[in-house]
């Protein structure tokens, strides 16, 4: 465990006992290394995620893919503490809004989950290097789909 979660728990939790994954969920941490502009790109498409920094309590993020100069898909996107957790919320194609909860956090990784909605019942958000990557899948890891992007300077 990293010396930043012992020091950022109040001195009444004994967190000797606790592994990463409890102390994360209990510090509802925004996942701040997602913050930035990223960007997949080939030559028929454009993949992009934006996110805020992580301050206060928000982040807001939005996604777009472009194919041939048209915009294909949209949404807005925001992660807020809640409480003692974190939640994603995502506006697809501008429509309402759409909760998943924080199920997993740890340093450069996190899982929401929505169990109740159609389709992703998961949204998995992590570091792969130098790259932010997510997955969306229905809960089973069927029908999964996977993105990568690069950091844009």
């Amino acid at each position: 465990m990293s010396e930043i979660y012992k020091t950022t728990l109040p001195p009444e939790i004994d967190n000797r006992r606790m592994t990463t994954h409890t102390l994360m969920i209990l510090l509802a941490v925004l996942p701040g290394w997602m913050s930035g502009t990223w960007r997949a790109a080939t030559l028929q498409s454009v993949s992009e995620e934006v996110w805020s920094a992580a301050d206060g309590t928000l982040m807001t993020g939005m996604h777009r893919d472009i194919r041939t100069g048209k915009k294909t898909w949209f949404e807005f996107l925001r992660i807020e503490q809640r409480g003692e957790g974190l939640v994603y919320v995502a506006m697809p194609g501008g429509r309402g809004a759409t909760e998943f909860k924080a199920t997993r956090i740890e340093e450069s990784r996190v899982t929401f989950e929505n169990r109740e909605h159609d389709f992703p019942k998961r949204i998995h958000y992590w570091k792969d290097g130098p790259k932010l990557c997510a997955a969306i899948d229905d809960g089973t890891d069927e029908k999964a789909q996977k993105w990568c992007w690069e950091r844009v300077p």
